[in-house]
């Protein structure tokens, strides 16, 4: 296997807002219009490679560009619209993709085939923002049951396919143009050509708006690699299970990631795991189930026979 090398960055507390919530996070209370959270992440590397993004990979050998991260956040906070609420943050959100992809388009550092997929997630209140472009995922942890926010934008997927086709892209084997295993994508500006116009490789970020309940206990973010060799649900288990045993999402990120890579993942690996609360999930009692069964005598008689006969 290439050589790794896995970053795990010290837990995050997310910073509250003002000092009487700063207060109340700091005490072990949540406030009121959002429960406390913690997050982190663990990344590896393969082939000796170095980038970050807000959730990418490389792809072919080539190179994720360095400033995506940098660039993604102050692009972000410039937007200002004339829409107000959700509508605004959708518009800001969208408008932040466009705009960073068109930074790496002028970044002077890098080639045109550096590229990157980008995932995000904003929480606002109990309101959670997830934009997605490529083939990075966002799953739900809610009491156990995986929930995927986002969708996997690959080439032969039918609604990427369709418009794919409809711009005048080929889809070869898979990969889009012959070249990329992803239909969206920040940079890759040789095959997108000139900036504003359509073309088949996009930036545009699917959007997924959804409200939290306290059953929502933790969200995963994660690259190809790891969801190449592992289910959602066998993601949510495994993080559920670890923060029943220690309650420390640091340790779950770096287990996800561990545990690819003994399923041989042959893509790089990022992981974010944001927990919701600052308590560990609660066990899920399973109801006994109080209905009989009975069987007939003729049956008795046949289940009887089969047995002998064994």
């Amino acid at each position: 296997m290439a050589p790794v090398t896995e970053v795990s960055p010290m837990i995050n507390n997310l910073e509250v807002g003002d000092d009487k919530m700063a207060n109340l996070a700091s005490s072990g209370k949540p406030p009121r219009n959002i429960s406390a959270m913690r997050h982190c992440n663990s990344t590896a590397w393969l082939n000796d490679s170095v980038g970050s993004s807000l959730e990418g990979d490389e792809r072919f050998g080539e190179k994720s560009p360095e400033g995506v991260n940098a660039t993604f956040q102050p692009v972000f906070r410039s937007g200002s619209c004339s829409d107000k609420g959700p509508k605004r943050t959708k518009k800001a959100t969208r408008s932040a993709f466009v705009k960073t992809d068109h930074a790496l388009a002028d970044a002077s550092s890098l080639d045109r085939s550096s590229g990157t997929t980008a995932l995000t997630a904003l929480i606002l209140d109990k309101t959670m923002l997830i934009a997605n472009a490529g083939d990075s995922r966002a799953v739900l942890g809610k009491r156990g049951r995986a929930i995927e926010l986002s969708k996997d934008h690959k080439p032969n997927c039918t609604s990427e396919r369709l418009r794919i086709e409809k711009l005048g892209g080929v889809i070869y084997d898979g990969y889009l143009n012959g070249q990329l295993s992803v239909a969206r994508a920040l940079g890759d500006w040789h095959i997108k050509g000139t900036k504003g116009s359509l073309c088949p490789l996009s930036c545009e970020p699917e959007l997924e708006e959804i409200v939290l309940t306290e059953e929502d206990e933790f969200l995963i973010m994660g690259c190809d690699g790891l969801w190449d060799v592992m289910s959602s649900q066998c993601a949510v288990t495994m993080v559920r299970r670890e923060l029943m045993q220690h309650n420390d999402p640091e340790k779950c990120s770096q287990a996800l990631v561990k545990e690819a890579l003994q399923r041989n993942s042959c893509d790089n690996l990022t992981v974010v795991v944001v927990c919701f609360s600052m308590e560990p999930p609660p066990r899920i009692e399973i109801p006994k189930s109080h209905k009989r069964r009975s069987i007939s005598a003729e049956g008795l008689d046949l289940l009887k026979g089969v047995l002998n006969d064994l």
